[in-house]
Order: C-alpha cells, then sequence, then structure tokens
C-alpha cells in the first residue's frame, strides 16, 4: 500500500506543534539503573531456584536433569501427559545432546515423531496441530518471569510452542539470565557483533492463559494447556 505526501503531512504537523521536525530521536540517558538490581549478583543455580518458584505460579511443571539423563526426563514427562505424537525442533543442538537418538529409540517405541524440517513447509504446520506436544530448546531464560525466548529460525518454527496441547521447553542452564533486561540486552551485543538474531523471537511464559473476564484466571484459551520445562545442567 502506497503512502502519499507523507513528508507533507509530517512537515505541516510539526509546524502546528511550533518546533521543527525531528529526523532522529536519541535514547535518554538515566543516572539509576533500578532494572539491572534484579537479583544482580545470583548465581547460576540461584536463579535456577527462581526459575523453579515461578513456575509454581504459571503453571508449570519443572524438571532438573542432566545430560546424560535427558532422555529419560523427557520419556517420563510425555508418559505422564500420555503424549505419543510429538513435534520438535531440529538443528544442531538435537546432535548435541544426543536427543536426535532419543527422538530416535521413541519411534521405535511406537511414537509418531515428526522434526521441524524447512523443506516440508505446511506439512510442519499440518502436524504440529495434531502434535500432543512440541519440543523446543530455550534459547534465554528469563528466571524473573518463567520465560523462555525462542529464536524462531528455520529450526525451530514457531507452531512447534504454539500449536500442541503440551510444551515442553528443554532448557540449557547456560541460558538462564535475570529478567528481560538482561536477555535484551544478550540481543542486542549480539547483533552489534554481527551475530543474526531471528527476525522473530518468541518470548513463551508457561500454557498460554488470560484473565480478561472479570479478572478470573482460565489456563489454555489461545495455545499449550500444559507445559514443562527440563533444566538441563551440562549444557
Amino acid at each position: 500500500m502506497a503512502i502519499h505526501n507523507r513528508e507533507a503531512f509530517l512537515d505541516n504537523l510539526a509546524g502546528q506543534l511550533g518546533r521543527s521536525r525531528k529526523i532522529k530521536v536519541e535514547s535518554p540517558h538515566y543516572s539509576v539503573h533500578p532494572q539491572e538490581r534484579v537479583f544482580q549478583g545470583a548465581t547460576q543455580d540461584e536463579l535456577v531456584e527462581k526459575l523453579e518458584d515461578q513456575c509454581k505460579v504459571i503453571h508449570t511443571s519443572f524438571m532438573r536433569t542432566d545430560l546424560e539423563r535427558l532422555g529419560e526426563t523427557l520419556r517420563s514427562v510425555l508418559l505422564n501427559y500420555d503424549v505419543t505424537k510429538v513435534v520438535g525442533a531440529s538443528g544442531p543442538r538435537n546432535d548435541e545432546t544426543g536427543l536426535s537418538n532419543v527422538y530416535t529409540e521413541l519411534q521405535a517405541e511406537g511414537y509418531d515423531i515428526h522434526i521441524w524440517d524447512k523443506n516440508k513447509g505446511q506439512e510442519n504446520i499440518t502436524f504440529a496441530e495434531q502434535a500432543g506436544a512440541g519440543i523446543v530448546f530455550s534459547d534465554l531464560t528469563l528466571a524473573e518471569s518463567g520465560t523462555v525466548a525462542l529464536f524462531n529460525d528455520r529450526y525451530n518454527g514457531r507452531s512447534i510452542s504454539l500449536l500442541p496441547e503440551t510444551f515442553i521447553a528443554i532448557i540449557p542452564k547456560s541460558t538462564l539470565v535475570p529478567r528481560m533486561t538482561q536477555a535484551s540486552q544478550l540481543i542486542h551485543e549480539e547483533e552489534k557483533k554481527g551475530n543474526p538474531i531471528s527476525s522473530c523471537v518468541s518470548f513463551v511464559t508457561g500454557p498460554s492463559n488470560s484473565a480478561d473476564i472479570e479478572m478470573n484466571l482460565i489456563v489454555g484459551v489461545h495455545g499449550p494447556v500444559k507445559a514443562t520445562y527440563i533444566i538441563v545442567d551440562d549444557i
């Protein structure tokens, strides 16, 4: 859709306000930064404890394991949810963590596993709509709010975390940060280094919920109705 006479309109608007038109806005500089003091100096183990406490608030199951027991832990989560149809993110982390072997074993046990494939387009989305669980890796994890940040790309389609009934996030302990303040700083730092970050970053906080109607909390309104976070100590 074409935009006509934009410059003239903006110049006239600035004139009516009695000032010259601003072309660039400088970021403000603040003398204090209280947002950076939340959980300042907390160790990774202390952040794990904060995350575990917050999971109770956001109706999310919390589990902690190590790399050797990741497959066993994941299997127990799927059994608990009685899920047999699973969609998972692809990418090098599956091989690095041994998750590729876990998926192969689950398929041999009768699970219907679909790994996201950028070449399969709509087929990925159709499967995710029917899946009982979607499994992704968290790229950044906010301890304060219990939020996982997902860099959606060719390996990790948004549908994995949005469409299945159950959302399962595998959280490397190293991804934990105190809050959104540090997460946004890390993203900006990577951009400045020339390391591209996904154009779509999803911030997911447990299962979907809403309290819009008379402040009554309803879980599972427009997405997964159940969620589990699996903290992995070795990665």
